[in-house]
């Protein structure tokens, strides 16, 4: 059986990605950083090993987001699609929204609740932490 394989990109098509391998992580994000990155409420997220992922067209320009993290977007067109911590290497997260088939994956938890806007009411069944996801 092979590994399934996830394949995504920018609004444009400048920067185009492939993922192979099932995530570690497939989550919601509802902290700040998030919110103003992409402008909204909340940003569904899959995590995956660095070496598992391969730009194939473009690679996206990176933004030092604070003193932990780089985020990656499209220079051309401005979509989010990787955030990564500065201690962690070898994962990276992929913006669910970016990929070709969004619904292939589907988040299984929702993090930052700490930070969620009032008006965004969850009506899932979901975990939800109010800070970063618990430890596996």
């Amino acid at each position: 059986m092979s590994d399934p394989v996830f394949e995504g990109g920018c609004l444009c098509g400048a920067v185009r990605y492939r993922a192979t391998g099932e995530p570690s992580l497939v989550c919601f994000c509802h902290c700040r950083l998030c919110q103003r990155a992409s402008g909204a409420p909340v940003v569904p997220w899959a995590s995956f090993s660095t070496e598992r992922v391969e730009w194939t067209a473009g690679r996206p320009t990176s933004y030092a987001a604070s003193t932990w993290a780089i985020r990656g977007f499209c220079a051309r067109c401005g979509t989010p699609l990787t955030f990564q911590f500065n201690d962690r290497p070898e994962s990276i997260d992929l913006t669910l929204a970016s990929l070709d088939r969004p619904q292939a994956l589907k988040p299984t938890l929702h993090i930052h609740t700490s930070s969620r806007v009032e008006w965004l009411t969850l009506s899932d069944d979901l975990p939800a932490y109010p800070g970063p996801p618990p430890k596996s």
